[in-house]
C-alpha cells in the first residue's frame, strides 16, 4: 500500500512550448522527480496544474512520463479550462496565470508540505535528501538557491549525469549563501579576492542598514531571487498567508509578496545549504537571461506589479503584520470542480 504523500510539489503549466523546448524541459523535471523519489524513498505528488490548455496541442496527461507501479511519487494533473481563464482581463496577452495555477494546486494539496517550483528545474540530491528525510518547522519557510545551466543538459542522460553536468556549468546563482545575496556569478566561480570583497561589502551595507529602521532591515533580509522556483511552507501556513495574489496580472513580484507576508505573521526564513539547491534550464523568456530592454518591451506587454509599490507594501506588513486580505476566501477557485487524471 503506497504511503499517505508526505510533500505536495506544486507546478503549472500549459503545451505551449513556451521559451522553447518546453516539452523537452517538463521531462526533464518529472523524470527527475521520479528518480529522485525512488532513490530518497520520498513519498510525494506532483500536482501539476495545466491552465487554459492550447486546442491545438496534447494535453498535458498525454505527453508527461509517468510513474512506474509502486514508485513513492505520485502525478496528478487539474485542468483549469479556457473558460475559467477568459474570466481575467488579461487573459489575450497572458495565457498562463501562473501564480493563480499554482494555488488552484495548494488548495487541493493532500500532503502536509507543499512546495511551488516550476517546469525546467532539476533538483540537487542533496535537496531532495533533505525534503525526504529532514525534520520541518511548519513556522518557517524554506528556500533553496536557484542556479541557472544551459539548456545542453540531455534528456537521454542517466540523472546522476545529468545533475553532475548541471554542477558543472553553472552560469549564474540566485539566492543567499551565508547571509549573502547572490545573483552572478555562482560562489564557485568567486576568486577568493572576490569573496572577501563582497564579504566585506554586505558587512558594510549591514552595518548601514543597522541604522535604518527595522522594516527596511527585515525586507533587505527576505530570499526573495527566483522564490517562485522554490517557497515550501506547511500547507497550513498557505492557507494562513492565503496564497499568492491573485491580481490576474503578469506574476513579477507576486512571489516575493508571498514571502514577506509569511515573514510578517512570523514564519521563520529558513535557506537551505548552497549545495542543495534547484537548477535551472535556462531558456528564452526566462527573465533573468533577458538584457534590461527586452526585460523592459516583455513587461510593457504584460501588465504587472511594479517593483516600489511592492517594496512599500511589503514595508507596510512589516510595521503592522497581516495578511494581505486581497484574495477571496475561494482563492485558488477552491469552489470550482476540475478534471483531474492520475498518471501512472
Amino acid at each position: 500500500m503506497t504511503p499517505p504523500p508526505r510533500l505536495t510539489i506544486v507546478a503549472a503549466s500549459r503545451n505551449d512550448d513556451h521559451g522553447g523546448a518546453l516539452l523537452r524541459r517538463m521531462g526533464l523535471f518529472v523524470r527527475g522527480l521520479i528518480g529522485q523519489c525512488r532513490r530518497f524513498g520520498l513519498p510525494a505528488e506532483l500536482l501539476m496544474v495545466e491552465w487554459n490548455p492550447p486546442a491545438d496541442a496534447p494535453r498535458l496527461h498525454e505527453v508527461l512520463p509517468r510513474p512506474a507501479a509502486g514508485d513513492p511519487l505520485t502525478l496528478r494533473v487539474v485542468t483549469v479550462p479556457p473558460a475559467i481563464h477568459a474570466r481575467y482581463p488579461l487573459s489575450p496577452v497572458i495565457p498562463l496565470h501562473q501564480m493563480i495555477a499554482k494555488n488552484v494546486g495548494i488548495r487541493r494539496a493532500r500532503a502536509p508540505w507543499v512546495l511551488c517550483t516550476n517546469v525546467d528545474l532539476l533538483f540537487s540530491d542533496r535537496l531532495m535528501e533533505r525534503l525526504a528525510s529532514e525534520p520541518l518547522d511548519p513556522r518557517a519557510y524554506y528556500r533553496a538557491n536557484r542556479c541557472d545551466v544551459p539548456a545542453d543538459v540531455d534528456p537521454e542522460w542517466r540523472l546522476d549525469r545529468q545533475l553532475a553536468w548541471c554542477e558543472q556549468h553553472v552560469i549564474r546563482r540566485l539566492g543567499v549563501v551565508d547571509g549573502l545575496h547572490y545573483t552572478q556569478p555562482g560562489p564557485a566561480r568567486l576568486t577568493p579576492w572576490r569573496r572577501r570583497a563582497r564579504v566585506a561589502l554586505h558587512h558594510a551595507r549591514a552595518l548601514a542598514r543597522g541604522r535604518q529602521p527595522e522594516e527596511v532591515r527585515r525586507l533587505a533580509a527576505l530570499d526573495a531571487w527566483a522564490c517562485g522556483d522554490f517557497t515550501l511552507m506547511h500547507r497550513d501556513a498557505w492557507e494562513d498567508i492565503e496564497g499568492y495574489l491573485e491580481a490576474g496580472l503578469y506574476a513579477l513580484h507576486v512571489d516575493s509578496l508571498a514571502l514577506a507576508v509569511a515573514a510578517a505573521l512570523g514564519y521563520r526564513q529558513v535557506t537551505f545549504p548552497p549545495e542543495a539547491c534547484a537548477y535551472h534550464v535556462e531558456h528564452d523568456d526566462g527573465w533573468a537571461a533577458m538584457k534590461p530592454l527586452e526585460a523592459l518591451a516583455f513587461t510593457a506587454r504584460r501588465p504587472c506589479l511594479d517593483h516600489w509599490t511592492v517594496r512599500e507594501a511589503c514595508l507596510e506588513l512589516f510595521r503592522r503584520p497581516r495578511q494581505l486580505g486581497l484574495n477571496a476566501p475561494t482563492w485558488g477557485h477552491a469552489d470550482e470542480d476540475f478534471e483531474e487524471r492520475v498518471l501512472s
